[in-house]
């Protein structure tokens, strides 16, 4: 091929290259894009194009973010407000680099927010800080509180576990329990949804059914849990520390763990009567998962294989409680960074007992996940909108 017969097509090339160059950058222009830079730097969350604008309040721990993470997905709701006290003025991505991708507004004290022009509201503030902090909002709102501040409806229970009065006696009266699978219907129609504690998510989606099915005894129920560390929350404490937690496990609120009462309130509630556990939660040095090992009594004549079976007919139909197949043990690393709790049951070598093996992440089913699930159902949506992750593995 001769110089100008290649030249020739090189000119070809580079005309309709221009060509076409042009006719993008007209398309640009009529479509008022934005760069191209900053359009890869920010995305998601933006309340412009959202139905539902929301509320985070104790957007800098844990459970904030991870309300903020799974909201990046949600095709309805947006972020209005975020509010942490002692990061207030400072963007999100100063308190959490993994967020700096979305377009958010600034963190603010929640004395300063205004709730005029939100919908409603994730509250992921400490226990003991969040009734007053609930009791002064707009009536308007709906409210998904993720503290234990509304999980007991006994206030001297409250005040016996958590070691202060309740400041919120009236409020707590209209706070419904936010078990999504098992309270599904009062939950459609709250304002004030009180989300489950991990640990008590763990226990109850699996015994809740055996219980009303007069399967299994409930005087006789042993629970081995275990955490991982995010549980404890993200505050700094000397027995929290990499060094303290690496290569060891401990065993912690022997006794005394305030998710105590409130798992015995909801398996009561199951069993029309009293119901005591014998539960012991431990640290495991992971950031995120939890399991729980729970022992039981099966009443007389029934087989492991009828518990199995109730447990399929209980969740047969729900997408976040999985049944796994005979002989499947359930691991955290199966549902991490999901809303998913997978379940099964195995027969014990002491006759007449059984084993039921039920895992969860504790930041998502256990927290933010079970939340935004709930707050799906008060808005009018389906409850899996946002939340359709698949695990993070390995």
């Amino acid at each position: 091929m001769n110089a100008t017969a290649l030249g020739s097509i090189y000119f070809d090339i580079g005309h309709c290259w221009e060509k076409e160059v042009a006719k993008v950058s007209k398309v640009r222009k009529q479509r008022d894009w934005k760069p191209i830079v900053k359009c890869s730097i920010k995305g998601g969350n933006s309340t412009s194009q959202k139905a539902v604008r929301v509320g985070v309040l104790g957007a800098s721990g844990y459970t904030g973010a991870e309300v903020l993470r799974l909201l990046a997905n949600h095709p309805q709701f947006g972020v209005a407000l975020m509010t942490a006290d002692r990061k207030a003025g400072q963007p999100i991505a100063t308190v959490f680099p993994h967020l700096g991708t979305q377009d958010l507004p600034d963190l603010i004290a929640v004395k300063d927010a205004i709730f005029s022009d939100v919908d409603a509201v994730f509250c992921c503030l400490p226990h003991g800080t969040t009734q007053e902090i609930i009791k002064g909002l707009p009536k308007h709102l709906k409210i998904v509180d993720l503290s234990a501040d509304f999980r007991l409806r006994d206030i001297s229970e409250y005040e016996e576990w958590y070691g202060q009065p309740h400041r919120a006696p009236e409020l707590q009266k209209e706070a419904i329990y936010g078990l999504t699978e098992v309270l599904r219907e009062d939950i459609k129609n709250a304002r004030l949804v009180a989300n489950p504690g991990c640990y008590p998510t763990t226990i109850q989606l699996p015994l809740v059914p055996l219980i009303k099915a007069n399967l299994i005894g409930t005087g006789n129920i042993i629970i081995d849990a275990k955490s991982g560390v995010s549980g404890a929350g993200r505050s700094a404490k000397e027995n929290l520390l990499f060094t303290e937690v690496v290569e060891g496990i401990n065993s912690y609120g022997v006794t005394r763990h305030r998710h105590v009462p409130e798992t015995e309130q909801g398996l009561a509630d199951a069993a029309r009567s009293k119901v005591t556990i014998s539960f012991t939660p431990h640290l495991i040095p992971m950031s995120r998962g939890m399991q729980s090992t729970i022992y039981v009594e099966m009443a007389p004549g029934v087989r492991v294989e009828d518990l199995y079976q109730q447990l399929k007919l209980s969740y047969q139909d729900e997408e976040f409680v999985v049944l796994m197949e005979n002989g499947s043990i359930p691991r955290t690393h199966s549902v991490r960074g999901t809303n998913y709790c997978l379940i099964n049951v195995f027969p014990d070598r002491i006759p007449g007992r059984a084993i039921i093996i039920s895992v969860i992440d504790n930041l998502v089913k256990g927290a933010s996940g079970q939340a935004l699930q709930n707050l799906n159902l008060m808005m009018g949506y389906p409850e899996n909108l946002g939340l359709h992750y698949q695990p993070l593995f390995p």
